[in-house]
């Protein structure tokens, strides 16, 4: 089995503690589709993933909603560095 790496959530945190605010969320949720995109991939017949993926991104996508919403520039740093179409 490869092993999976994680992008470093740091960079998005706005403060030391910052562990559930929307920037790593989306980070962290980013990585985990990105994940079951390729799980996918392999394994075509895999329908609970796929509905748990169909979710993810609905959540990622209301998550990048709010943060348009409440804080352009964050919004649009994110989406570059996190390589995500819009």
């Amino acid at each position: 089995m490869s092993q999976v790496t994680f992008q470093d959530t740091k960079p998005f945190q706005l403060h030391d503690k910052d562990t559930g605010g929307s920037d790593v969320q989306i980070v962290r949720l980013t990585d985990r589709i990105n994940y079951l995109t390729q799980h996918l991939a392999t394994h075509t017949a895999d329908h609970s993933t796929r509905r748990g993926l169909l979710k993810m991104v609905a959540r990622r996508r209301k998550l990048l909603d709010y943060l348009k919403r409440t804080s352009e520039e964050r919004y649009k740093g994110l989406l570059s560095s996190l390589q995500l179409r819009r």
